[in-house]
């Protein structure tokens, strides 16, 4: 049985599982429902999008309108919470060093 991440649609265009496949050992963006943000290189993931970061980097929104910024080893994020992905994506880091 192939894998979505391996297969495409007929007009040839990227699917999503695939595209992420690609951002495998890369740095990744990903934006979650609420206030959080992460930034970190994608290990891993599954058919829910759930995702193994490491040397990852979070930001809660604060409610002054900054950011927390903390420091994490590995983490697995679960998919369901997952907003946006952005491969290549730096974070909020702009508005980070604004605040």
């Amino acid at each position: 049985v192939e894998s979505m991440a391996g297969a495409r649609n007929m007009g040839g265009a990227l699917l999503p599982l695939e595209l992420i496949d690609r951002c495998v050992g890369s740095r990744i963006w990903i934006i979650l429902k609420g206030d959080k943000e992460f930034v970190g290189t994608l290990r891993g993931f599954d058919d829910y999008v759930n995702m193994v970061l490491e040397d990852v980097t979070e930001y809660e929104v604060n409610p002054e309108g900054g950011y927390r910024v903390t420091k994490l080893e590995q983490i697995l994020l679960n998919g369901n919470n997952v907003c946006m992905l952005v491969p290549g994506g730096d974070g909020p880091v702009s508005e980070v060093e604004a605040a």
